[in-house]
């Protein structure tokens, strides 16, 4: 039996396994919900595991305002060859001798510790990207040429965690956390281009989406099996994610919140630590409104009164001390 659109309001984090889009993850957990109301923020190809964080009824409209920019991975990088997507499910485009020192730990950590920094890194071919309102993807499978333009990326860290492999194809496994938009298929071709040598993406986890790790999730075969049961297991507390200073309400203004009327700025509590206790928010300011476990809005301050920008009426649960 399907229950009301609204009766779930959650944002939880699943483990999504090999092989499946991540839209597909999102109608698994639509169907073992029971709830109409299912997205999904920042997309894993079908070929990577990991974090997808999922927002359920009016969690759907908050997965645009989650500072998830920030994203952490776990990569098998096999040298040897390119392919025509830069992973392993692509076509091998081309392959290249590979040197003995790909197998030196010393040399492959330098290397890998060299990547931290800004850089312009060249998008694969096939990628989500819009070229002239079709995607990279859908151009590159038609066979037709893709020039897609560098794009401005942040590797923040960049460490090697072992070499594995043979001579003939070594393997990298490197841990990397990064900027949004960065991809992780084109480190390994341009690692591979680095050395004099060739390489694609042999395997990817994700394992942070933001503030939130694997160890916040759950697998997703055990949501579609125990359906709300499992929800316990994998909220996210809504407050945290979004990483803005909390205003808590009393009852009195709850009903002005609910209709988006304006309500005094009041004083807030910054979840970052970067201040200590309340204070008040500052002009433009967002902040999250909250009243016991959970998030009735996004609204900032113009004035002395707090705005709606968005107002979530039933609430999304989770929000913890």
């Amino acid at each position: 039996m399907k229950t009301d659109r609204s009766a779930i309001n959650r944002l939880i984090a699943i483990d999504k396994p090999l092989g499946i889009t991540s839209q597909g993850a999102v109608s698994r957990v639509r169907r073992a919900l029971g709830v109409k109301r299912v997205g999904h923020a920042g997309t894993l190809d079908p070929a990577a595991t990991g974090v997808l964080v999922v927002g359920v009824g009016q969690a759907t409209r908050l997965l645009g305002l989650l500072t998830l920019d920030e994203k952490g991975y776990e990569a098998r990088i096999a040298f040897g060859a390119e392919t025509a997507t830069d992973d392993a499910e692509g076509e091998v485009t081309r392959t290249a001798a590979t040197d003995a020192s790909l197998l030196d730990p010393a040399f492959a950590e330098r290397t890998v510790a060299s990547l931290v920094g800004k850089c312009d890194q060249v998008p694969p071919a096939f990628s989500a990207i819009s070229v002239d309102g079709r995607r990279s993807y859908d151009r590159a499978r038609a066979g037709e040429a893709v020039d897609l333009p560098p794009r401005h990326v942040e590797i923040y860290e960049s460490r090697l965690i072992a070499v594995e492999g043979t001579e003939d194809e070594p393997v990298w496994r490197c841990a990397f956390r990064v900027s949004k938009g960065t991809y992780i298929r084109a480190i390994a071709r341009d690692l591979g281009r680095s050395v004099g040598s060739a390489a694609h993406l042999a395997g990817l986890v994700r394992t942070a989406s933001g503030s939130v790790g694997l160890d916040a999730c759950a697998a997703l075969d055990g949501v579609a099996q125990r359906g709300t049961e499992a929800l316990d297991i994998c909220t996210i507390d809504p407050a945290r994610a979004l990483s803005l200073p909390v205003r808590l309400i009393d009852e009195r203004e709850m009903a002005d919140v609910a209709c988006g009327r304006r309500i005094p700025s009041g004083l807030v509590l910054d979840l970052s630590g970067a201040a200590d206790g309340l204070r008040e928010p500052r002009g433009g300011e967002r902040v999250s409104l909250v009243r016991g476990d959970r998030l009735y809005g996004v609204w900032s301050r113009h004035g002395d009164v707090l705005c709606s920008e968005a107002t979530f009426p039933e609430g999304i649960e989770g929000v913890r001390p």
